[in-house]
């Protein structure tokens, strides 16, 4: 399984998006990771392995060095995530939670379309965010990319994007997970679990359907 959340912020961002993954804890214990922008120093990213150590001591170091108004980050069981991919679409960071069960089959539909590499994970797995973001690519546009995402993978994928603009965030199309956007002055979040952002301040906003994508700024989504 796993879990990930999300903050737009007129100000600094770091101490909700640190709290709020963490409160996410009971969801994975292999991976966890954070990504960051600031209009300054532009993308930033932290990944660690939380097997014999929680998130909160493995982060520590970041909290206090990280600064960014937006910002994404997850607890994983599998892959190290989030991701910062460079494409035609600019730079942004992404990371998933899901399960692809045709991913050999997308793989070979990536490089017909004329991806030319993936990087291998121990045991000779393919990144299902990598791929993810492989097939968002093949499109013009971050919304019809994660439309053509979720129609080619057989299985579930709830995916959230970090943009110098904002999020993006998106439900899986079956609505197996659940994701939902808080809100408080100055800032908006997306979670998984609503607990995470009410224990920092905000109050429910809006709750996604199956399959459907939001633009999230610090006025809203």
């Amino acid at each position: 399984m796993g879990g990930f959340f999300g903050v737009a912020a007129k100000k600094d961002c770091v101490f909700d998006l640190f709290f709020g993954i963490d409160y996410h804890s009971h969801l994975g214990t292999r991976r966890a990771g954070m990504a960051v922008y600031d209009q300054e120093k532009g993308f930033d990213r932290a990944i660690h392995n939380i097997e014999n150590a929680p998130f909160r001591t493995k982060f520590d170091r970041e909290v206090n060095s990280m600064q960014g108004s937006v910002g994404i980050g997850c607890i994983s069981d599998f892959e190290p995530q989030p991701l910062i991919v460079r494409s035609h679409h600019g730079t942004y960071a992404i990371t998933t939670v899901g399960r692809i069960n045709n991913l050999e089959e997308l793989v070979g539909h990536a490089f017909e379309n004329g991806s030319s590499h993936f990087l291998e994970m121990s045991g000779g797995k393919v990144n299902a965010t990598e791929l993810t973001a492989c097939l968002i690519n093949q499109k013009d546009t971050l919304a019809d990319g994660i439309r053509n995402a979720q129609e080619l993978i057989d299985g579930s994928m709830t995916m959230l994007l970090l943009t110098k603009d904002g999020l993006v965030a998106a439900r899986d199309r079956m609505g197996r997970t659940p994701l939902i956007v808080g809100k408080k002055e100055g800032a908006t979040c997306v979670s998984f679990e609503s607990f995470a952002y009410l224990n920092l301040g905000y109050r429910d906003e809006y709750s996604l359907g199956p399959g459907e994508i939001v633009r999230i700024t610090a006025d809203g989504y």
